[in-house]
């Protein structure tokens, strides 16, 4: 998981692409990187760390230009702790490009292994976003005539990519002396919606993440993009788009409207707010029925993304809404903090409890989901020792039981609590009285709800079903492999020894 944007203004977007960098940064606090143009020329920046931390005004002054992309990293690929491998990447041929991914490609290596023998071309660093870029240099070389790039090679291009790549990606290509370049893989894993903003006579674009980047920036929701749909803008502001996959089915990543996605975002046509809403009110009617005789006093959300679902149950059992946490803004969510010492270390800096919510209560806890474990066990411990007589815990998501390989930093089976427990040795294991966890069937109801025309959705880290249908079992053991050497003292190394072609800094920087 990552956060893109891509505009084309009628003005400098430096500023533009870091306010909406910011508004995004809960997608990724790895790294972060803008690359804009003026004339015939990039300017890029990028760097480890925070969105207010990479860019300083030297740097922003030196990102001139009317379009430009922006990049937040949560690493999935490649190294956690390598600053090379900050986005956006750049390729200077065929006509330059630069190109911000968010996803995770499943057949990376193997397109590693194509490039070096059959298109000649060379991949610098571990990123399988670098890999994409390639693949798409390549097939835009192959698809123009000549030095001459239009529109119908650019599409072409795409399908191409379509064709050799696998798993989730979604894109933001910048094309020299031509325009921006947008496109979705053809199951929509990961969320990409299209903006305008109309200027006078002149219209900007925007395509992003989430909606939210489009509301914060002042531009109008137009739609998604569509799973294997490709928009193209030139530096004129002339908007085209084309299907560029020859097969095509929905099927958007549950975890985003699980944990994700800002709550006031909307994405393939559906509020997130309010499908938390209703995995709470699924949630509530499950609790009725399997835990009847339960006495609680108090519903307590785990700050921040579970308070929807907390509040829906609150009011569907009857019962009294509290806060009981209060959580420290600065530190980063923990579920994307790379490696367990750093999340365990993490909770107990990043939430307090109210004790007089707790003290002599029987307390029913709600979170967004129980991932590996670590959280929900400290988090049961504050409870305890803030004064709860029990303490119940409810999750609005099923057991994370399965690897995800298209985005999300849950890559070994060993790390997730679930994997080889049932809910009751769950239960004991982070020291609750009571555990409920939501149905899966219940969790798609909560989201087709608001918008029918959702027919399937990528849930690969419950139920085991991977929606691209090319996922093996040695697949996931060389990840799982490679998740086990990708540590800081593993990469140390390895890192410092790599050639970096792609952070090359002016002089007076």
């Amino acid at each position: 998981m990552c956060g893109i944007l891509g505009v084309v203004a009628t003005s400098p977007v430096n500023q533009l692409l870091y306010d909406g960098l910011q508004v995004l940064q809960h997608r990724g606090q790895d790294a972060a990187g803008i690359a804009t143009a003026e004339g015939g020329r990039f300017h890029m920046h990028k760097g480890s760390g925070l969105v207010r931390d990479v860019f300083r005004t030297r740097n922003m002054r030196n990102l001139e230009g009317n379009w430009g992309i922006g990049h937040v990293r949560y690493p999935t690929a490649g190294s956690a702790y390598n600053a090379a491998e900050a986005q956006p990447f750049y390729v200077n041929s065929p006509f330059g490009l630069l190109l911000a991914h968010n996803g995770n490609l499943t057949n990376s290596d193997e397109l590693k292994r194509e490039m070096f023998l059959a298109d000649l071309r060379h991949i610098n660093t571990n990123s399988d976003s670098e890999v994409l870029l390639n693949v798409l240099a390549h097939e835009l070389q192959a698809a123009a005539n000549g030095l001459k790039l239009d529109e119908d090679a650019v599409f072409r291009a795409v399908a191409g990519v379509h064709r050799r790549c696998r798993g989730a990606y979604a894109a933001v290509v910048m094309i020299a002396g031509y325009g921006l370049l947008a496109f979705r893989d053809p199951y929509g894993i990961r969320p990409l919606v299209i903006g305008r903003n109309d200027v006078g006579d002149s219209t900007e674009w925007l395509v992003a993440s989430e909606s939210v980047a489009l509301d914060v920036l002042g531009f109008k929701l137009l739609r998604d993009v569509a799973p294997g749909e490709a928009v193209l803008v030139d530096t004129e502001g002339n908007f085209r788009s084309r299907q560029c996959a020859s097969k095509t089915v929905e099927a958007p990543c549950m975890f985003e409207f699980v944990y994700l996605a800002r709550p006031d975002s909307i994405i393939d046509g559906v509020s997130v707010y309010e499908s938390r809403v209703k995995m709470g009110e699924f949630l509530a009617e499950k609790m009725k029925r399997t835990l009847p005789n339960v006495h609680i006093d108090v519903v307590i959300p785990i700050p921040d993304s579970s308070r929807p679902s907390a509040m829906e149950m609150a009011h569907r059992l009857n019962l009294p809404y509290r806060e009981g946490f209060v959580k420290n803004r600065y530190i980063g969510r923990t579920f994307i903090m790379p490696g367990q010492a750093t999340r365990r270390k993490s909770v107990r800096q990043k939430l307090n409890t109210i004790h007089q919510e707790f003290k002599g209560k029987s307390v029913l806890l709600v979170d967004d989901s129980i991932v590996r474990g670590t959280t929900s066990k400290e988090i049961v411990n504050m409870a305890r020792e803030a004064g709860a007589s029990k303490v119940y815990l409810a999750s609005a998501a099923p057991p994370v039981r399965f690897a995800n390989v298209y985005g999300i930093d849950m890559p070994t089976r060993g790390e997730l609590i679930a994997s080889d427990r049932d809910e009751a040795e769950i239960c004991r294991q982070i020291g609750a009285d009571g555990l409920i966890y939501q149905d899966l069937e219940d969790l798609k109801s909560s989201v087709r709800a608001l918008n029918p025309a959702i027919k399937f959705f990528e849930t690969s880290c419950f139920d085991g079903t991977y929606v691209t249908g090319d996922i093996t079992a040695e697949y996931l053991s060389g990840v799982e492999n490679q998740r086990c050497e990708d540590t800081p003292s593993a990469r140390e190394d390895h890192d410092s020894d790599q050639m970096d072609l792609n952070l090359i800094t002016h002089p007076d920087q």
